[in-house]
């Protein structure tokens, strides 16, 4: 077997702890070498101590110190991440952003994970509602072109924590440009809403697409079969991934519907818009991984 490649996350918050229970649990290529956050009494933290992973409170410091992680998983905000990033590429470390700072090429793994994509210094996850929605626009847009694509996406107030909320305006931006730059979509829009009903909503997105041109039964079937070959790429590593109801077409339009679950490894069910987020990144990571070991593909 050869060995892991040892990782940081920098950022103990909600998404960063997610992050490291599932790394810790599921890691193939990857080892935990550090979780390090700003805060000595984060609860992330504290866990960290308690699977017996090294932390600090030291944040960037510690892990530019430890030269054995080759690999930053950034889970900080995108304000904090613009000034990390220089830093980190500075040291050689590969970063793989989980904020909406946008330093580095959009990933979203059920679409574009590619070997020239893992050779760059930095590459961003977009946002949990781009995980979710992007590869929608863009398996309709292999049967006909996007002319328009508008998601909102609907969170639990409850799973947006301070990160969260400080990349409202981030989240908007970088999702929109996701759509187009990865999706495909010609001109895009995105929104999100905290809703603060008790218990707490399951995460859910609403995707709603225009068409160039009329979509015939034909054509319709194929979207569709197009859809659901989508919608299995992304369970294969965010299981809780589903569509709440079959696409709806109507005059040069298509309307999806998505609900996002949580695993439970750290953060409730509810917080699926998390998951995504963190299960995207592991993905990622191993790909990141495997180029770096030189293994090649998945299953190899």
């Amino acid at each position: 077997m050869q060995p892991k490649i040892r990782a940081a996350i920098l950022g103990s918050g909600n998404i960063g702890t997610d992050l490291m229970f599932k790394l810790s649990k599921r890691g193939k290529r990857l080892e935990i070498g550090l979780l390090a956050g700003i805060d000595p009494a984060s609860e992330g933290l504290a866990r960290a101590g308690q699977l017996g992973i090294p932390a600090s409170s030291r944040g960037i410091e510690a892990v530019l110190e430890d030269a054995s992680l080759e690999i930053v998983f950034d889970a900080t905000t995108a304000q904090a991440h613009l000034a990390h990033a220089p830093r980190l590429r500075a040291a050689g470390r590969m970063a793989v952003d989980l904020t909406p700072a946008a330093v580095g090429p959009y990933v979203v793994p059920a679409i574009d994970i590619d070997l020239k994509t893992m050779d760059e210094p930095n590459i961003n996850m977009v946002t949990c509602g781009g995980q979710a929605t992007v590869p929608i626009v863009w398996a309709v847009g292999q049967e006909t072109p996007v002319e328009y694509a508008e998601v909102v996406a609907t969170i639990a107030s409850r799973s947006a924590g301070p990160g969260t909320r400080a990349n409202i305006d981030e989240f908007t931006v970088t999702t929109a440009k996701a759509l187009e730059r990865v999706g495909g979509a010609r001109r895009a829009k995105a929104i999100i809403i905290l809703n603060p009903a008790e218990p707490p909503i399951i995460n859910r997105d609403a995707v709603y697409i225009r068409t160039a041109a009329e979509i015939e039964p034909e054509r319709q079937g194929r979207i569709i079969a197009s859809i659901d070959k989508m919608v299995r790429t992304i369970q294969s590593y965010v299981p809780g991934y589903a569509l709440r109801y079959p696409p709806v077409f109507g005059d040069r339009q298509v309307t999806v519907m998505l609900e996002v679950r949580g695993a439970g490894d750290f953060l409730p069910e509810y917080a699926g818009n998390l998951d995504i987020m963190t299960s995207a990144a592991m993905a990622a990571g191993e790909a990141v991984a495997r180029r770096k070991s030189g293994s090649g593909t998945e299953g190899d």
